[in-house]
C-alpha cells in the first residue's frame, strides 16, 4: 500500500488534501513512520489504526500539523519502542538517460564509513567517488531508490553537490523513480537536490530501532 502511494506520489498524484490520516501496513519491520502531504498524513506502522488516529487528534498542535508533531511523534516512539530519526524534506526526480557529469569510481569497500552508515536504513546499497565527494544509492523506505551526498570540506562552494545528485539520477537504475531526504534546516541541500531537479513532494519522520 505504502508502495502505490509513493509511486504515485512520484508521478505527482497525492492523496486528498482534505485533513485525514491514512493508515497502512508497514512495508517490512525495519520502516515505520509518517508521511505529511499537503493536508494529508499517511502513517504506516503495525499499530493500531485506532490509537494513531485517538493520538494524533489528541495532540494541541494544528490539526493539520498534529501527525508531524513532536506530541504526536514522542507518543508514536514510546509505544513502538523506536526513536525519531528526524524529520526531512521528502524530495524525488525522475531518472536521466545517459552518463553521469561527472567522472565516478565505484566504491567496492563495504567498510567504507558512507556504506556502513547506508546499510543501517537501506538495502542494495551501491556508491561512487568523485573527487571532493561521495554519492551513495540504495533501496529504502519500501523499496524506493535513495541518494545521499557528501561533499568534502574543501570542495565546497563550487556545484560538486548540485553535480552528485545529477549524477545520481542517471546511476539510477531505469523505470525507476529517485527520492531524496535534506533536512529543512540545511538550506544548502535544500538547494542543492532542488537546484539538481527534485521536487518536493511532502515531509518524512522516519521511527527507527534504538541502537547500542
Amino acid at each position: 500500500m505504502l508502495e502505490k502511494i509513493l509511486a504515485e506520489a512520484a508521478d505527482g498524484l497525492f492523496p486528498p488534501a482534505d485533513g485525514s490520516v491514512t493508515v497502512v501496513p508497514q512495508p517490512n519491520e525495519r520502516e515505520a513512520g509518517v508521511i505529511a502531504f499537503s493536508a494529508h498524513a499517511v502513517v504506516f506502522t503495525e499499530e493500531d489504526p485506532a490509537w494513531i488516529r485517538e493520538s494524533i487528534a489528541a495532540s494541541p498542535a494544528d490539526p493539520l500539523a498534529a501527525p508531524m508533531s513532536p506530541f504526536f511523534l514522542s507518543a508514536f516512539a514510546e509505544r513502538t519502542g523506536r526513536v525519531i530519526n528526524t524529520i526531512d524534506l521528502l524530495t524525488v526526480a525522475d531518472r536521466l538517460p545517459g552518463e553521469p557529469p561527472l567522472p565516478m569510481q565505484p566504491i567496492e569497500d563495504h567498510e567504507h564509513p558512507r556504506i556502513v552508515r547506508a546499510l543501517l536504513f537501506r538495502d542494495d546499497v551501491r556508491a561512487w567517488t568523485t573527487p571532493g565527494g561521495v554519492l551513495v544509492l540504495g533501496r529504502g523506505v519500501a523499496g524506493r531508490w535513495e541518494a545521499a551526498i557528501e561533499v568534502d570540506p574543501q570542495a565546497r562552494g563550487r556545484g560538486l553537490g548540485r553535480a552528485l545528485a545529477v549524477a545520481a539520477r542517471h546511476l539510477l537504475p531505469e523505470g525507476e523513480h529517485l527520492w531524496s531526504q535534506q533536512s529543512p534546516g540545511n538550506a544548502t541541500s535544500v538547494r542543492t537536490f532542488q537546484a539538481a531537479g527534485y521536487r518536493p513532494v511532502g515531509s518524512e519522520a522516519l521511527l527507527v530501532h534504538r541502537t547500542g
